[in-house]
């Protein structure tokens, strides 16, 4: 789970090209969306379509991508128990 954490750290700063952000910048249980990264919406949006893209899970509702997106460490755990690839 560790590996799974510091894959998506990377992946979120080059997905959305966050300057001057290194993964050990980014706090695995504080808020992704409205947090230290400041993300919005359309982040989240690239988010999604890089999750699918890269581990073939969905988050197809809001009230899902709210829970998912809570922290780094729920958004490894959904990609952990739910991933294809």
């Amino acid at each position: 789970m560790d590996n799974l954490k510091q894959e998506l750290k990377k992946k979120i700063i080059s997905t959305l090209g966050l300057l001057d952000v290194e993964p050990e910048d980014i706090d695995e249980g504080g808020a992704l969306v409205g947090g230290d990264l400041g993300l919005d919406s359309i982040d989240v949006l690239e988010l999604v379509m890089m999750i699918e893209k890269d581990y073939g899970v969905k988050i197809d509702n809001k009230e899902l991508g709210v829970k998912v997106f809570a922290s780094l460490n729920a958004l490894a755990a959904y990609i952990h128990d739910n991933r294809t690839k």
